[in-house]
């Protein structure tokens, strides 16, 4: 997802979608660890998904505006 489509998003919306990569980037090490998983960036992605969402989020509640 791009940082925009995030600033899109409200404060609840935001706190559903970190969920749902932080999910999803602990079934990506599950399977990591058992070898399930075919394309490790996958686990990057994800990662850095969650990190554009926390800044977004943070910026909301520092009513800082982009």
């Amino acid at each position: 997802m791009e940082v925009k489509e995030f600033r899109e998003l409200s404060v609840k919306e935001l706190d559903e979608k970190l969920y749902d990569l932080r999910a999803q980037l602990f079934e990506l090490r599950r399977k990591k660890a058992v070898g399930q998983l075919e394309h490790g960036e996958e686990i990057r992605a994800v990662r850095k998904d969650i990190a554009k969402a926390e800044t977004v989020k943070r910026e909301k509640e520092l009513n800082i505006t982009k």
